[in-house]
């Protein structure tokens, strides 16, 4: 397919080269060129402008919000005034249920289709093409997409028929995954100053009933203390909370625990924790139990 990607941070970078390698040609933009050239070739262009990625039969948006979303989508050179009609966007960003809402309510009116696909999986997942893609939107429009899929992912759920419906899961997605890393967290910090081996814990977690990757990925950053570089950076990770408690608030659904972890972030923020991996949250409880840094 001929193809637009947007957005070349350590996701997206390894999304647009498991495109490039499946054989798909490839317009890349990016506000920082560097990183798009370093991509080209092999099927791959740089483009100079938004709209000139935005001139194949779809686009990619690999963006870290919906301030950066529209940013691309709007004006006389975004996304939408340029992707053809019967065109599709595709974006991959964890966004808002109403930015989610929002542009599938713009592009259909210019006549383009849009689908929200956000992804699970780190960096390393997706420079293996391994991600798991949660897809919402027509099923004509997943059906285009299978094949740009089936590039970046091992798996795809066409999760629902609408757009927002994916945005809302892969929120309530990282809403879990920053549960377990807060519960991980205070797990670890209390059999550790209770005199146990704390790798020992961990071996013994994910050998047993807790074998999920969650646990093992999240489980191991946290004993390891090893939060830089970031997979995935810390304001992101309360950025993603809050637009779940967002979507709380507007479907009437407390979330208690979404509200603690919203302070566990402020206060890992407030020391300092912005360029760190969301999962330096899991280090709060052993600082809150009194180690010596």
């Amino acid at each position: 397919m001929d193809i637009g990607f947007i957005g070349l941070g350590q996701m997206g970078t390894g999304m647009a080269k498991n495109l490039i390698a499946a054989g798909h040609q490839v317009t890349l933009y990016n506000r920082t060129r560097s990183k798009a050239e370093a991509l080209a070739g092999d099927g791959a262009t740089v483009a100079d402008t938004i709209a000139d990625a935005c001139s194949g039969e779809a686009v990619f948006t690999m963006l870290p919000d919906d301030k950066a979303l529209a940013g691309i989508v709007d004006g006389p050179d975004g996304i939408l005034e340029n992707l053809p009609k019967g065109a599709l966007h595709i974006s991959s960003s964890t966004i808002s249920v109403a930015m989610a809402e929002r542009l599938a309510a713009s592009h259909a009116e210019k006549g383009q289709a849009f689908l929200s696909a956000p992804v699970f999986g780190r960096p390393d997942m997706a420079a293996a093409g391994k991600l798991f893609v949660v897809a919402g939107g027509a099923a004509a429009a997943i059906e285009t997409a299978k094949p740009l899929f089936e590039a970046i992912g091992q798996r795809t759920f066409a999760i629902s028929e609408e757009p927002k419906g994916s945005s809302l899961v892969k929120l309530s997605g990282n809403f879990l995954i920053a549960s377990v890393i807060e519960s991980l967290g205070e797990a670890i910090a209390l059999v550790d100053k209770g005199g146990v081996d704390k790798n020992a814990y961990l071996e013994l977690l994910t050998s047993t009933i807790f074998g999920a990757p969650v646990y093992k990925t999240y489980g191991g950053l946290i004993v390891e203390e090893n939060f830089e570089p970031a997979g995935f950076p810390a304001p992101l990770g309360k950025k993603d909370v809050d637009l779940a408690m967002q979507a709380g608030d507007a479907l009437n659904v407390p979330l208690p625990i979404a509200s603690l972890l919203h302070d566990r972030f402020l206060r890992l923020l407030a020391h300092g924790g912005e360029t760190l991996d969301w999962s330096a949250m899991g280090a709060l409880a052993a600082k809150d139990a009194g180690r010596k840094d």
